[in-house]
Order: structure tokens, then sequence, then C-alpha cells
């Protein structure tokens, strides 16, 4: 569990994990796997159409939720169980406690269940003097060795089988082979007897379905089934997130959570629950059945507009599955209770300020955990809600204060860029990167070289080199934002010259700056709001059929982002939705739009390799167009291993967290030079800025272009 006062603390415990050799081959094997057996797993389906479905049913169920408890309750109740409510963790485990006191009970036997986690369950009843025994067999290894889950489908992932041996040594007191097999026997054995000698079994609920007054089970390995069946006392605890209208919308959930959680069509069991059954080990022959209904919180959130979404987690835990940062140090790090992308979020919401303020920021905005979330929830954009009003709450840091103040200024933003460009002077090497880092980036940011600021901006050059277009066939606006503006002025050259060749007439309003999505990562919504507005401005004048960016990360926060920013303004939110439904990145533009063909360019036959930013990919799903205009733009395609994988840039998250950064960095030019092609292309200049910069720090003679620069190159 994360511990860390602050985030150079937390900074050291990440660095633990990155040490861990068996937890980084072991999370890195499980997200390839992952990858493969949900794709395979979703084939032929409509996944997006699923996904929505099930967010509008959830989203509908968390509206009428009041109504769904008490119709809820009352088929429960019909059918012989008691139905509790408990408004908070702790008088959940009170109600819990004194049912398993009123009807003497001394061993308890539970599955595994991500709320009795949330409520710390286990600790109030065996402080009140009950024995507890997990039976899920990653739920039962942690509780031998006293921690908490690192993953919410797979809570012993980050142990290996040598050590779950050595710990069943100690527990059974002989000697226990390693074999994955032995040790599961072993477990059976030790468990099986307190199936049977336990008082009271305990279990989650996956759904709790309204107009049947059932709960549904979903497990891998039955133990819910026994601990449900067995004792003569059954307790599920669930929270209200998890109340459904009918079986058909619980079935509907059930197409995509085993999927989404391990990659498997169906899990090894579903159990169905509705009223009590017969128990030959009750008095009465009737077993005892009792559902204790969680809110902590969960109706506040309901009522939020912005964080109801929460509720439609169906915690499969695939946000994590695909996080890259979880990939390189675990859910103990990356979580409190609840880890990867949605416990970032429930931390703070469950557990406190406290202990969210450094995991928050410990998100690089790849969008990975949203592009796969079961329940179509924003959660990127809900991280950074929660690291803004943190931010509201305990103040803002300086550093972030500036850059927000700073990007306000566009005129003042653009001053200090120009300025930068005389002050590097002599730092500056010839192939345009800075000879040594200043003192501020320290020894951990040394894994890669940094650019100079280029000596002519492209406005200036934009300015006396500006194309006239006869009889244009599309109208644009140029959007470049700060990077190439200041930095790779080339690709947006480079641009230009394919458009003028294909008939564009091109505009550059010099009013515009940065898109503002630094100052979003670093949580100053407001800054964020104030540079969109900024932009916006800039190009309202325009007749223009679409604006047009070479940077994914500038194209996905325009497209998406700005109509957020602004929604609390009806007439601005209608010129940002304007602005936005014509924001489109340079590939799909060339390639859909102005349909460019192979015979347009030079054949080189270089051999190319490509990296697909997270913006693109994910942010505005753009897969095809890049790859394919590598193709008609004369050179020789080879395919890299996890393409649309993180390189590890996030913005400002490299300057936070430079040694997950780095670990991300190595593992994405490790397999670009596997390919053995001479240069590797993408569309964004923070990824350039990213890759070319660690190939040249290894020495690498791998080139990093932009999929413009080629194309102009290569032009006929």
């Amino acid at each position: 569990m994360q511990k860390a006062k602050d985030l150079k603390e937390y900074r050291g415990e990440l660095r633990e994990s990155l040490d861990n050799d068996f937890l980084r081959t072991t999370l890195d094997n499980f997200a390839v796997a992952y990858r493969a057996g949900r794709a395979n797993a979703f084939k032929d389906m409509d996944v997006k159409g699923l996904i929505n479905d099930i967010a509008c049913s959830k989203d509908a169920a968390a509206e009428n939720a009041d109504a769904l408890y008490e119709e809820f309750k009352a088929n429960a109740e019909a059918a012989g169980i008691k139905v509790h409510f408990a408004k908070d963790g702790d008088e959940a485990n009170r109600i819990i406690a004194g049912i398993a006191k009123d009807a003497k009970c001394k061993s308890i036997v539970k599955s595994k269940s991500m709320t009795a986690e949330e409520t710390l369950l286990n600790h109030d009843l065996e402080d009140a003097g009950f024995e507890v025994i997990e039976t899920d067999l990653g739920e039962w290894i942690i509780q031998l060795r006293h921690e908490g889950p690192s993953h919410m489908v797979m809570p012993a992932i980050h142990l290996s089988r040598h050590q779950v041996g050595d710990l069943f040594t100690d527990v059974t007191g002989k000697k226990q082979d390693s074999e994955i097999e032995k040790l599961v026997k072993v477990a059976r054995r030790e468990l099986r007897q307190k199936y049977v000698d336990a008082d009271m079994g305990i279990t989650g609920a996956n759904f709790a379905v309204a107009e049947t007054g059932g709960i549904g089970l979903v497990t891998n390995e039955g133990n819910a089934r026994l601990v449900s069946t067995l004792p003569r006392v059954h307790v599920a605890l669930m929270g209200i997130d998890k109340l459904l209208p009918t079986l058909h919308d619980a079935l509907r959930i059930l197409k995509a959570l085993p999927r989404n959680a391990t990659g498997q069509q169906i899990t090894s069991y579903v159990t169905w629950i509705t009223g009590a059954n017969e128990c030959l080990a009750a008095e009465d022959g009737k077993k005892e059945i009792h559902y204790v209904v969680l809110d902590n919180g969960r109706s506040e959130l309901i009522k939020d507009p912005l964080f109801s979404q929460i509720n439609r987690c169906v915690r499969c835990g695939a946000c994590a599955n695909v996080c890259p940062v979880y990939r390189l140090v675990g859910g103990h790090k990356m979580g409190h209770i609840y880890i990867g992308a949605i416990g970032l979020i429930l931390t703070y919401f469950f557990h406190g300020k406290d202990k969210a303020k450094n995991l928050v920021q410990n998100c690089i905005n790849c969008e990975a955990c949203k592009d796969v979330c079961a329940g179509g929830i924003d959660l990127p954009r809900l991280i950074k809600e929660i690291h803004a009003r943190i931010l509201e709450e305990d103040g803002h840091p300086l550093p972030a204060i500036l850059m927000g103040k700073l990007l306000k200024n566009r005129k003042l933003f653009h001053t200090l860029l120009r300025t930068a460009k005389w002050g590097q002077k002599p730092i500056a090497e010839k192939d345009g990167f800075i000879r040594h880092l200043p003192m501020v980036f320290a020894k951990e940011h040394q894994f890669k070289a940094l650019p100079t600021i280029a000596e002519t901006p492209f406005r200036d050059w934009w300015q006396k080199n500006r194309p006239d277009v006869d009889k244009p066939k599309l109208r644009v606006a140029l959007f470049s934002g700060c990077v190439q503006d200041f930095v790779y002025p080339e690709q947006m050259q480079a641009a230009v010259k394919v458009f003028a060749d294909n008939g564009v007439a091109m505009d550059y309003p010099m009013e515009q700056s940065c898109c503002g999505l630094p100052v979003q990562m670093m949580g100053e919504m407001g800054a964020s709001r104030d540079v969109a507005k900024q932009n916006l401005r800039a190009f309202e004048t325009g007749a223009y059929d679409y604006i047009i960016t070479l940077c994914a990360s500038c194209a996905s926060h325009l497209k998406h982002n700005y109509p957020k920013l602004v929604m609390d303004k009806p007439s601005l939110k209608l010129k940002a939705d304007e602005f936005a439904a014509k924001v489109i990145d340079y590939s799909s533009f060339v390639n859909d739009v102005l349909k460019v063909k192979k015979e347009d360019f030079r054949e080189v036959g270089t051999k190319a390799t490509y990296h697909a930013p997270c913006h693109l990919c994910r942010g505005l799903d753009v897969h095809d167009a890049p790859r394919q205009l590598i193709e008609k733009g004369g050179m020789d395609y080879v395919e890299c291993t996890e393409e649309e994988v993180c390189c590890g840039f996030g913005g400002t998250f490299s300057m936070k967290f430079p040694e997950l950064s780095a670990e991300l960095l190595k593992k994405k030019l490790d397999n670009v030079e596997a390919t053995g092609a001479d240069v590797l292309l993408t569309d964004c200049p923070g990824c350039v800025m990213q890759l070319r910069g660690g190939l040249k720090n290894r020495g690498s003679k791998v080139q990093v272009r932009h999929v413009a620069e080629v194309l102009a190159d290569n032009k006929k």
C-alpha cells in the first residue's frame, strides 16, 4: 500500500518496484498476453456498441438507485432474505459482525470481494474475535502475507510461485514444491475443511437484480459457490452501484466482464442466488441469508454530473491490465485498495485526499484505460479532475502557477521562447541538441537528449513563405502548437509543401498559442480553460473546411477537451463544438481527405517503422492512415512490436516521473531497433522529442521523423 507523504517519497517507493525484476517480467508478460487474449475474446463482436449499452444501462440504474434498492429489498425479503442498508464501511462491518454474533458464528469463510477490502471487513471481524479465512487462492495468499491485493482480479500477480511455495511451507510446516499445480492442491487441501467447519460465508456480488431480489457471482475457482452454499449463514456485501433493474442488464455486463478481465469468453463459474435455499447445517434446515447494501459515498457520486460515470465500473481490472505505468510498478504502488486508473479515482472518494494526492499524478494520460473500459468511463479526464480538486484544496505548487500564468499570456510565452533561442547558444550542438542538461533536470533526466529552440519559428517562416494556391480545392487553418512552432518548424513546413501541391489554401492565425494540454496535465484547469478561450478566439474569424494539426496530442485535446472546458458558457460551447468538429490530424487529412496516391511519391525503399502516438491511436481512433501513408510515400514499412504502447513522454509526466519515463522509452526503443529499420516515423512532436532524444543518447543510427517530413521529401 502507498504510504508516501509527498511526491519525492512516492518516487522512492516507485524505484523499489523498478528494481523488482520478477515483478517487471511478470507484468510485461501478462500485458502482452492480455491484449492478444482480449482481442480474440471480443473477435467479431460490436465492442463499442456493447460498451455503450452497458454505460446507458448503468447510468439509468444509477439515476433510479433509490427505487431499485426498494424493489430489490422487497423481492429479496419476500424470498426469505434479510436486507440491510449501510451508509458507510464502518456501519457495514458492524452489521456483519452483529449478524455473526447473533447467529453464534465462530469461523467465517470469505470469497474475494473488493467491497470487503474497501471497508477493511476482515480487520473488524478479527478484532471482534472471529476467525476469517479467505478462500480465493490469490486472496488467501495475500492474507497469509498480511498484504493488500495488487490487482482487482488477480490479487497475488506480484508474487512468484517460489515465494508462494515458501509461504505454503511455513503455513503447513512441510516442505512444499513450487510447481503451480501442486501449490493449488495444497491450497485446496488446506481450505476444504475450512468450508465444512465454517458457520458463516461472506461473498460480494457482481450483480444485484431488482426484479428478482437475487444476486450474481462471477468467479474462476468456484470458491464463492462453496462459500455461499456450505455454511449455515451467508452474507453478501455489495455496493449500491451493483443494483440493476433486470436479469437482462446483468447478462449484458456478463458478456463483457470476463472478456475484459482475463480474455475469457465466459468465466468458469457464474452463480445466481435467489431466495433462501435449504441447508442441512441449519437447525431449521433453512439457510440464513443477509444482503448488506453499502453506500459509502456512492449516492453522492451518483448526483455528481461528472463523476457519476464511476458507477459504471464493473470491477474487471482492465484499466490496470493496459496501463503502461501499472505494468512498471504494480498495484501496491499504483493504488491504495482499488488499483489502476479506477483506483486512482476511488481512492480519493473512498479513502481520502491524503491517500490519493500522489497517486493521481502518476497517470501518463495515454488513454489506454479509457480505450478498454467496459463501462466507457472517461478515466483520464476524471483523474485530472481529481488532481485539480486536490490542488484547489491544498494549494497550487509554484511551478504549476507560473506555467499557467505563462501560457495564458501568449506574447510573454512566445517572447520567452524567442529569448531561450539566444540563451541556449553556449550549450547548443550543431545537430540540434543541447550539449548538457541544465541543473534543474538533474541526473535522473539524462536518459535522453533535449532539442534546442529552432533558429526561426514557424510563424516567422510562414509570414515570408506563405504559398499562394490558385483555385484551391479546400481552405484550411493550421494549428502548430508550441513545439512545432518553436522547436520543430520543419515539420509544419513539410506539411505546407504537401498541402500546396494538392491544391489546399492555408491560413495560420497568428494569435494561436500552446493548446493548453501541459497545464491541464498539471491540474491547472483554470489556466487550461483560459488557453482554450484564447485559441478559440484566434480561429473564429476564418471560414475553414478543416483545422489541421500535426500534433496528435494537440488534435485530441482540441477536439475532445475544448468543448468540455467551456461547457458552462453556452455561446462559447457552441463555438468550441464548431471548432472541434473541424479539427483533424495530418495523416487522416492527407490519406482520407486528400486521398494521395502511391504514384504521387518517389519509391525510395527506405526501411521504416512506426510509433503510434497515444492521442492518435486512442484519443482519435486513427490507426490505418499513417501506416498507409508510409507505404504510399515510397517507404518499406516494417511493423514494430507494441507500436501502440506509450513511449513514456506524457508531457509533464516525464518531468515528474523521469524513472518511469526512462523505462517506457527504453522498452520502446529496444522494440524499434529490433526491426532493423533506418527510420522511425510518428505523428506527434512530443513523441519525436522523446524518441529522438533517447536514440541520440544511446548512439543509435535510427532517424526519427514526422510522417509529414518524409512525404514532403519523397513528393514527385
